[in-house]
């Protein structure tokens, strides 16, 4: 008896281990993670890591984010991060070498995509205004080829684009 009870727990501690390894495995979650780097022309060393949440049929803005203006993770799970590894101007302003939070909100045409301080943090639960270290205004335009998956281009010119559903918007990092 002693033996079978010292057999069932070993047996339940290591589905346990297993189980909690699974969950701690991203790329097994509905929206799995996603990362985009490029070497600029200047030299800089730009990445943006997210989690790429599908449409799978709901509206954006009724069903899924982004809502009208709201702050929006731009992305899903955990924030999204943009990382820099020295100065660089974006849409004219200039953001210092670090990693950042990368939010937006979308006003009609209008996206303001904001840099904050704090890099790590889930969703947008946690946000705040006092952190941001840039706010630039960009235009949302209508993607003309759909994207089921949230996803994100860099070029090696600098621009970045932001893909989802019918939407995109862009900026330009120099």
């Amino acid at each position: 008896m002693r033996r079978l009870f010292t057999l069932a727990l070993l047996a339940t501690g290591i589905f346990t281990g297993l189980n909690a390894s699974a969950q701690d495995d991203k790329s097994k979650r509905p929206s799995p993670p996603a990362k985009v780097y490029q070497e600029l022309q200047s030299g800089a060393l730009i990445s943006i890591e997210y989690s790429q949440p599908s449409v799978k049929g709901r509206s954006i803005g009724k069903d899924l984010e982004p809502m009208e203006n709201k702050i929006w993770r731009t992305g899903a799970n955990e924030a999204t991060v943009f990382q820099t590894n020295q100065e660089v101007t974006i849409n004219g302003s200039k953001l210092p070498a670090g990693k950042y939070s990368m939010f937006t909100i979308f006003n009609g045409s209008e996206v303001t995509v904001i840099f904050n301080k704090v890099w790590d943090q889930w969703g947008a639960y946690d946000y705040s205004e006092a952190n941001d270290q840039l706010r630039i205004k960009t235009k949302a335009t209508g993607n003309s080829e759909y994207a089921e998956k949230l996803t994100f281009d860099i070029s090696p010119d600098g621009k970045v684009k932001m893909l989802w559903g019918g939407k995109k918007f862009a900026f330009a990092v120099i």
